[in-house]
């Protein structure tokens, strides 16, 4: 009976919207207000996006909008997506997956009526209120120009990863998972280095996203079994945390040291690569 009010009180939230000032689809394209997303907070949370932004309020902003409150990042001290999704099964009925939805009800209306948000999503990332949850292991993301021709070859990279289950004890290949890289695959010519320098070259960006991924398995305490530096500094990551890849010769590498099975999630969206790991 409880829970079939709450979701009658949601549905009158919805229309009370409608018929008052403004729709609900309106006031979720406002800004967000620090009660959700506090730039200071989500900056000092998470080192991986300081290094991929620095203190660049706007990006971290839409980095969060476009990713991180799927991933579970908390915006604000006292607000987590995923977590107030999951407490409360009539926002979820009447939300979904729409996220910014959720952050507009507890601005508008959630905290006031004394809805808990606080706590740690990052478990819950990827999962909906029926599929069980995984446990993320380790996250990393760097910054790219979307108007390089080397931003196709990162996309095309990142969804050959993206989605991949590495079972306990298996060993996982970059190199191999990504597809040669020819035209056939879907990659195009873009800088790459060879001897010191920089030359054209197919496929040439995708070891930012082989980068990326080394820098998420440095997070997730998960040891590559191959790994090799860039022979040149690249400004995309800090040093020590680059992993290159050259044909068959070069490649990374890891075995999936845990008892579960490990699942890369990656993506490219708006300048922004993120590369994840979880536990299912």
């Amino acid at each position: 009976m409880k829970q079939k009010l709450s979701l009658f009180m949601a549905v009158l939230l919805c229309l009370g919207m409608l018929w008052g000032g403004g729709t609900f689809a309106e006031a979720a394209q406002t800004p967000l207000t620090s009660l959700t997303f506090d730039a200071e907070y989500y900056y000092n949370t998470y080192p991986d996006l300081q290094a991929a932004f620095g203190y660049d309020t706007s990006r971290l902003y839409r980095h969060y909008l476009d990713s991180g409150l799927a991933e579970g990042r908390s915006g604000s001290a006292e607000f987590n997506c995923l977590v107030y999704r999951n407490n409360y099964p009539d926002l979820q009925a009447s939300f979904g997956d729409d996220y910014r939805a959720y952050c507009v009800h507890y601005e508008t209306y959630g905290k006031a009526e004394g809805r808990s948000a606080a706590g740690d999503g990052m478990s819950l990332a990827g999962t909906t209120a029926t599929a069980p949850a995984s446990t993320l292991l380790g996250s990393y993301a760097t910054a790219y120009s979307v108007n390089s021709s080397r931003a196709t070859n990162i996309a095309v990279a990142a969804s050959r990863i993206n989605g991949v289950v590495v079972q306990p004890g298996e060993s996982f290949s970059f190199s191999r998972t990504i597809l040669p890289r020819t035209a056939a695959n879907g990659y195009v010519e873009a800088p790459t280095i060879v001897n010191k320098k920089y030359v054209p070259g197919t496929g040439g960006g995708i070891c930012q996203v082989s980068s990326t991924l080394y820098a998420a398995m440095i997070t997730a305490g998960l040891p590559a079994t191959e790994r090799h530096p860039h022979s040149l500094k690249v400004a995309y990551i800090p040093e020590g945390m680059d992993a290159t890849i050259s044909g068959t010769a070069l490649d990374l590498r890891f075995t999936n040291t845990f008892a579960e099975p490990i699942v890369i999630q990656a993506s490219a969206d708006q300048g922004t690569l993120t590369v994840s790991l979880s536990k299912q």
